[in-house]
């Protein structure tokens, strides 16, 4: 029964939302023209929503507010195609993404939840990780395109900066969630469990 729901769920988003990043940039009249088909399509959904309730009605309205997010998000990214915007599509992404999988998250009980949710928020940190890497990136082949020696240099030591960061982020987030999951275990058994995390993950 709960899977139908969730295929209910998925099905009351996908028939709103269908905007999506247009392959040239809009005009200012169809950029105002995508907004307000944003926002009615997002009521829209919100309508489709209040025929559930408890917790799937929670999940339904945080995946209707994260698509509308997104939807506008990437909108601006179309309208105005600079790195920073594109960097904030993502991000919104990785914001909705998270604000459903911690409801989806409420479903669940103990530790079983709390592993649930730093796993959601592990995947958060992973996909705001790569963006930001990616934004870093994209500044530093910027300042390389003049080409000159010192300029492809700088900008090498700022991928190599920008992907260690993302890379210790991603670290943090998965020891975070391995020492949750420690936590089904006592004594002993614990404290190997989170030394062996400690070890695998460098902490």
């Amino acid at each position: 029964m709960k899977t139908l729901n969730l295929n209910v769920i998925a099905l009351a988003v996908s028939l709103a939302f269908s905007t999506g990043t247009m392959a040239q940039s809009p005009s200012k009249s169809d950029y105002q023209a995508s907004q307000d088909k944003i926002t009615a399509e997002y009521k829209l959904a919100k309508a489709n929503c209040a025929s559930l309730s408890g917790n799937l009605k929670d999940i339904c309205m945080a995946d209707a507010k994260g698509k509308e997010k997104v939807a506008k998000a990437e909108l601006e990214s179309s309208y105005k195609p600079t790195r920073e915007n594109r960097y904030e599509a993502s991000a919104a992404k990785a914001e909705a993404d998270y604000a459903v999988a911690k409801e989806r998250c409420d479903d669940k009980a103990g530790n079983t939840k709390d592993v649930c949710m730093k796993e959601a928020k592990a995947a958060e940190t992973t996909a705001k990780a790569d963006a930001n890497a990616q934004l870093k990136t994209s500044d530093a082949n910027a300042i390389a395109n003049d080409k000159s020696d010192a300029a492809r240099s700088k900008a090498n030591e700022q991928t190599a900066e920008a992907n260690k960061d993302a890379m210790a982020a991603k670290i943090d987030a998965e020891y975070k969630v391995a020492k949750e999951k420690c936590d089904t275990l006592a004594g002993n058994a614990k404290d190997v469990c989170v030394n062996e995390a400690k070890v695998r993950f460098g902490k």
